[in-house]
């Protein structure tokens, strides 16, 4: 398949276990390095990884053979067990939210992961949620949102 091309971006977000603020300020920063570390080992470009102390954003560009949930499980798995290392105790929640983004819209993404303690500082993850949910016009109820 040497003349198949695809640019598969994703704007990925997931929270810790019950959103709990359980990513140290000092282990904040190396463990976005370790995210897009975990991404070249696994032949996955992350863009840009952003966050808050009970969730993550990253840009990434799935592989074209890579299944989503496959690339979701590597970063999660991975990071979870790089900050379990160094803490002692340390779980992603379940689940996650994965949304496309159009190579026009890339920078304005970046911004707004770059920009999480600005948006933060007025809006709950649950609020972020499940405006990028309705943003992206899926569907969602609220009593499921947040195991």
């Amino acid at each position: 398949m040497s003349h198949s091309f695809a640019q598969i971006l994703i704007h990925l977000v997931f929270s810790t276990k019950d959103r709990q603020p359980t990513i140290p300020d000092s282990l904040e920063e190396e463990l976005y390095k370790v995210i897009v570390g975990i991404g070249r080992s696994n032949k996955i470009e992350v863009l840009r990884v952003g966050g808050m102390p009970n969730h993550v954003h990253l840009l990434f560009a799935l592989p074209r053979l890579v299944p989503l949930p496959e690339a979701v499980q590597k970063i999660k798995a991975n990071s979870s067990r790089w900050v379990r290392e160094r803490t002692g105790k340390f779980e992603w929640q379940e689940g996650y939210g994965a949304f496309s983004v159009s190579a026009s819209n890339r920078e304005a993404v970046i911004r707004y992961i770059d920009e999480q303690k600005q948006h933060h500082a007025k809006l709950t993850y649950e609020d972020e949620f499940v405006a990028l949910l309705r943003k992206h016009e899926m569907e969602f109820d609220p009593r499921f949102g947040f195991g």
